[in-house]
């Protein structure tokens, strides 16, 4: 296991690519940090609790989206993870269950609970998502519905950005659209040298074309289990 000091350019977007440099550093690395998204907030989105029991969160992006529209925080939480379900408390949020995993297991977890239920469970995402969520619980006799409260596009790298790239040793990708857009940037300037670490398996698989030194996927959907592969 290599204890050398890398540079990582960490791709997820802001507020999150602060927490991940962070991490990084505290490993004794040097965080690049040059987002490929960012993240826009629907200007007409609206959110409607009538009948809804608890929240489903797969993202703290959705946790923040749907903070800035509500004061509401008096409904249980599901999140996908620890960071999610950290932003969730963070807002105010009292009561909330964490899946460790993804989107999948944060379904599981909720299915197992639902004689718990009361009231649909509410989605708050963004445009594109991830997973189908609702659908997978309606699919278990679970009512469900979901808002799209915000959209994540294509982050515009500056010409000082773009010529710092292939001094870069490693890059941590977080999501399959941060995927596409790297995929998209390496065809245009190919970073042979940079080995690339996903968040999953599909998260990587919009790179399997990209020519770079490795591709590598987290064996859990977890940020820490990602930071652990910087030094393998």
């Amino acid at each position: 296991m290599s204890k050398t000091p890398q540079r990582i350019w960490i791709t997820r977007a802001q507020p999150g690519a602060a927490a991940t440099a962070a991490r990084v550093r505290e490993m004794g690395h040097e965080a690049f940090v040059a987002p490929l998204l960012e993240v826009r907030n629907l200007p007409d989105a609206v959110i409607d609790l009538q009948g809804v029991g608890s929240l489903a969160f797969t993202s703290s992006n959705g946790v923040r989206a749907f903070a800035e529209l509500t004061r509401d925080r008096s409904l249980r939480v599901f999140a996908v993870g620890q960071a999610t379900a950290q932003a969730a408390k963070a807002v105010g949020f009292k009561r909330v269950l964490s899946a460790d995993g993804d989107v999948a297991a944060l379904a599981e977890g909720i299915a197992v609970r639902r004689a718990e239920l009361t009231g649909a469970v509410l989605h708050p995402g963004a445009a594109e998502l991830a997973g189908d969520l609702a659908g997978v619980l309606a699919r278990n006799a679970i009512e469900a519905r979901q808002v799209v409260l915000y959209d994540t596009v294509a982050a515009t790298l500056s010409e000082e950005t773009l010529a710092a790239l292939p001094g870069l040793d490693t890059a941590l990708v977080h999501s399959p659209k941060a995927a596409q857009v790297l995929a998209a940037l390496l065809r245009a300037q190919p970073l042979p040298q940079l080995r690339v670490l996903c968040l999953s398996k599909a998260v990587m698989k919009p790179l399997a074309r990209a020519k770079v030194a490795a591709r590598v996927f987290s064996p859990f959907p977890l940020e820490a289990a990602l930071l652990n592969l910087i030094d393998r």
